[in-house]
């Protein structure tokens, strides 16, 4: 964990309480949550708001990433979200599965951060990694 200035107290607790190789998934308003997950946390206040890379970017500021897990389909219906998400991960090794995959991954989650982000596949799983 880093120290800066997320505002949220949920959204603090869940990022101190990962450790190195945790998932967190950070979502946008359509993906569907496993029921069995320690922490839902969803912003979602309307459509667009907050935004998924507002809260991706966000969450960068305190929680150290050594992988992201990516759907496959993102590169062929939403490429330029792909591509936004890639630009803040140089360096970082990048998987990209099927999307029901994906979905199933997600069940390994300490927890989720939903977006109110309306564009298909904008979610990834930020694998944590280590400050030191």
């Amino acid at each position: 964990m880093k120290k800066g200035g997320i505002l949220n107290p949920a959204v603090n607790k869940l990022i101190a309480e990962t450790g190195h190789t945790d998932y967190i998934v950070v979502t946008d308003a359509g993906l569907p949550l496993p029921e069995n997950v320690r922490t839902r946390i969803d912003l979602a206040l309307k459509e667009g708001t907050p935004g998924f890379l507002e809260t991706l970017d966000t969450i960068l500021t305190e929680l150290t990433v050594e992988k992201i897990i990516l759907a496959e389909e993102i590169k062929t219906v939403s490429p330029q979200m792909n591509e936004e998400i890639l630009r803040r991960f140089p360096g970082i090794p990048v998987e990209y599965v099927p999307h029901a995959e994906f979905k199933q991954t997600t069940k390994q989650a300490r927890g989720f951060i939903r977006s109110g982000e309306f564009t298909p596949y904008a979610n990834v799983i930020l694998v944590a990694g280590v400050a030191y």
